[in-house]
């Protein structure tokens, strides 16, 4: 397991478990530290639609496997404890309540 640092400071889980899922998705295998970053420098942070205790952090990379991406980090925030549950190559950011940055 895995414990990074998100860019409000908190600290997310990253279980062996969830590491292993996401690398299931061939084109996600040498993004682990592309996770690091994303959850540390995101572009954005989307509150999860279907869960409001899940945040989506997204950050543009080019020449991913599957072309230029956005890489969607998606954590769940549990009372004293946030985790990895799983990270996704997109086209574009989903909607929801944008959360960072914050819009004036």
């Amino acid at each position: 397991m895995k414990v990074l640092t998100d860019y409000e400071g908190r600290k997310v889980r990253l279980t062996d478990e969830r590491l292993a899922h996401i690398l299931e998705h061939p084109e996600m295998v040498g993004m682990e530290d592309k996770i690091e970053e994303t959850l540390a420098r995101p572009e954005r942070v989307i509150e999860s639609l279907s869960d409001p205790e899940a945040r989506l952090y997204y950050r543009f990379y080019m020449g991913t496997m599957v072309g230029d991406k956005h890489l969607c980090v998606v954590v769940k925030l549990a009372q004293n404890d946030a985790f990895v549950l799983t990270a996704y190559l997109v086209s574009k950011p989903t909607g929801g309540r944008q959360l960072w940055p914050k819009s004036e």
